[in-house]
């Protein structure tokens, strides 16, 4: 039969049948679904109308992921699917798809926080930094004008409690806020502290 974006082919409001009066167009053409998972990128390029190109991510392991409250962005890895309101068996199957809730690898947000702020950010009491993550933090050789931009800084770097636990762990949730079929990575967006604690 084939995938059919048409409506000649619905009953009509009222429950009767419509006869068709032409067949099959190649306009209304209708496409498997991607279903994108997690793994090794691999990205079909699919031919569409008028010789545009879609980007169809089949799978895809990173993804460019945004900080909306600190206007940070940035590439990072794709760990898990945690869930999905429209249904579960897209988490079992760990399938990516629009508004999913993902689990993201927390690194690169607590490097960019580190260096902007000049705060270790979710560290554990007593842990020791590294050379790389001391250079990072506290510096060397800054000016006091350096040290009083860091100073002003500070007094804005608050970040919710139960965001500072998924620091902690290693790990923050995300909201995937466009569609991964359509993209070559997963644009998403940090999923709320806040609303983080229903789910």
């Amino acid at each position: 039969m084939g995938i059919s974006q048409d409506n000649w082919h619905k009953r009509r409001k009222t429950g009767g049948k419509r006869n068709p009066i032409h067949k099959k167009r190649k306009y209304e053409l209708g496409r498997p679904a991607a279903n994108t998972k997690i793994g090794a990128k691999r990205i079909h390029l699919v031919r569409c109308r008028g010789g545009n190109i879609k980007h169809r991510g089949l799978r895809l392991d990173t993804g460019n992921f945004a900080w909306a409250s600190e206007g940070c962005t940035r590439k990072t890895r794709v760990i898990d699917t945690v869930y999905n309101a429209s249904n579960n068996e897209l988490v079992r199957t760990k399938t990516l798809v629009k508004g999913a809730i993902i689990t993201i690898d927390a690194v690169p947000f607590r490097q960019w926080y580190e260096t902007h702020y000049a705060t270790p950010l979710a560290r554990k009491k007593g842990q020791k930094l590294t050379e790389e993550e001391d250079a990072r933090i506290n510096g060397t050789n800054r000016s006091k004008k350096t040290l009083k931009k860091y100073t002003e800084r500070q007094k804005l770097s608050i970040v919710e409690p139960a965001l500072l636990e998924q620091f902690q762990s290693g790990r923050i949730y995300a909201r995937i806020s466009s569609r991964p079929v359509r993209a070559a990575d997963a644009m998403v967006t940090f999923w709320r502290a806040k609303s983080s604690n229903s789910t």
